[in-house]
């Protein structure tokens, strides 16, 4: 089957925008074809909701472009060097998310507090250093925490979440966000949350992914 990449980009970026997961131009998604070797990324700036599919730049793992009609994201480095970092990683989606962002900016760990969160995301989602946006430094810092979890934060910025697949990465997204809140209002009670075990994560993750629901 052939699947049209820039579409599903141009799509979902206009899904992000709407679900809160982002404002404005901020964020940045990206699709990786294992089968060509080729990154399909959002461009750099652009309104999610005026997307074309002559708008998404296209490279290949090392760098190259492919299709240079508009330039990338400024975090292609950190695209990049993630599915070539991970290569069972299929589409990388950084968010900037309300919730997310308070924990990002005061750099504290999200532990998996929550049957969802154990169920999509793999370890806690810890922050990483600061770096400045687009830089490799940004990147190699992300790449480090994602060898813990499927999902970081990235200290001041927001969010990066990934998966086998775009759905994927948007589901860890959508559920880090949702632990996020719940989190936060459970410390602004004055209380801390009761933990999951290591075992009891380590399970759920495995169901969800190999024996819950239709083949």
């Amino acid at each position: 089957m052939i699947v049209n990449y820039k579409k599903a980009i141009v799509d979902a970026g206009k899904y992000m925008l709407s679900s809160g997961l982002t404002v404005g131009t901020w964020g940045n998604i990206s699709i990786c074809d294992r089968e060509s070797g080729l990154v399909y990324l959002t461009p750099s700036g652009m309104p999610y909701n005026t997307l074309e599919e002559k708008d998404i730049p296209v490279l290949k793992l090392d760098g190259t472009p492919v299709d240079a009609f508009r330039k990338p994201t400024i975090e292609k480095d950190m695209h990049l060097g993630i599915y070539n970092a991970y290569p069972q990683i299929g589409a990388v989606v950084h968010t900037h998310p309300k919730w997310s962002m308070i924990f990002a900016c005061v750099r504290k760990t999200i532990p998996l507090i929550c049957d969802e969160a154990a169920q999509f995301i793999k370890g806690d989602i810890e922050c990483t250093e600061y770096a400045l946006p687009g830089s490799k430094e940004l990147a190699v810092n992300c790449i480090e925490k994602l060898k813990s979890s499927n999902a970081c934060l990235i200290a001041s910025h927001g969010s990066v979440c990934l998966g086998g697949n775009l759905k994927e990465a948007f589901d860890v997204a959508t559920v880090l966000e949702y632990t996020a809140e719940l989190y936060y209002k459970i410390l602004s009670m004055g209380m801390n949350p009761a933990e999951l075990s290591k075992d009891d994560i380590k399970f759920m993750y495995e169901f969800v992914h190999t024996k819950y629901g239709q083949k």
